[in-house]
């Protein structure tokens, strides 16, 4: 097994579980490319370096990225292959190590647009990348794999919210839109569960559902097939989103995540689109 399907095996994500109806040829580069996106997060949160140690090894990622890696690095090598193999920008992997360095230090964003800006570069990006080694032909698979991005990530963010917190302080949700609910900072680190915090959450949550359905309508018809990893993600994290707005959102103590059999059941209703 290589470096990459062993890193993909171990992390049992969404994307990994959906990246089971491609064909092999495909499905492998994507299992590098996932692989590459699950190191470079895991490295930026590694809390058993220190903040020096993790932003040196994203260093070097980036320069293997640019200039290629030593002979020894086994995975950087699958990766840099995959991006030659398949014609990938190397812009856009350094974008997704630009991305998760910023969670090296605390931040906050203090509007959507910003928080937009660092989606694309951790979500967005991701999905210009696989639209690329899912075989996709039409631009417009772009603006969906660009807004797809944005609506996945906000409902990561809005599921962990608690955890974020636990991380460093984290704090993702745009400042701006707490101070619309009346609700500070200061209330989010101390857990306050109250009315503003519900209508806070339900904003997002509705931002996230316009995205998602904005995504929908910019799926070109010919590469509907092509996009079938994709639109497995979309439905899979709709779930999510519809999980948390059921339960009222008690990010603080729980983690939301959708079934195995829900993640099947949405995986062989697309088996059997592919077919057609």
């Amino acid at each position: 097994m290589s470096a990459a399907s062993e890193i993909t095996r171990k992390a049992e994500s969404n994307l990994a579980f959906a990246l089971k109806i491609l064909p092999k040829e495909k499905r492998e580069d994507m299992v590098v490319f996932y692989a590459f996106c699950r190191t470079i997060d895991d490295l930026a949160d590694d809390k058993g370096l220190s903040t020096a140690e993790r932003s040196q090894g994203l260093d070097a990622w980036a320069d293997g990225i640019r200039h290629g890696f030593p002979s020894g690095d086994g995975f950087g090598n699958e990766v840099r292959a995959m991006m030659l193999r398949r014609g990938i920008c190397e812009q856009w992997l350094l974008e997704i190590i630009d991305g998760c360095r910023m969670d090296l230090a605390v931040q906050r964003f203090g509007s959507w647009e910003e928080l937009s800006r660092y989606n694309w570069k951790v979500a967005g990006v991701v999905g210009l990348v696989s639209t690329r080694l899912f075989g996709c032909v039409h631009e417009d698979s772009d603006k969906y794999a660009e807004t797809l991005g944005n609506a996945l990530q906000l409902t990561n963010i809005l599921r962990d919210v608690g955890e974020d917190l636990a991380n460093a302080g984290r704090i993702y949700l745009p400042i701006n839109d707490m101070i619309r609910f009346q609700y500070s900072e200061r209330d989010l680190i101390g857990k306050v569960y109250d009315g503003r915090f519900l209508a806070m959450m339900a904003y997002q949550t509705e931002r996230a559902e316009y995205l998602f359905a904005e995504a929908e309508k910019l799926i070109p018809e010919i590469d509907r097939k092509a996009l079938i990893p994709a639109r497995i993600m979309a439905e899979t994290y709709q779930c999510l989103l519809k999980k948390l707005k059921a339960d009222k959102f008690r990010v603080f103590d729980r983690r939301y995540s959708v079934s195995k059999a829900r993640k099947l059941a949405i995986l062989s209703k697309y088996m059997i689109a592919a077919r057609r």
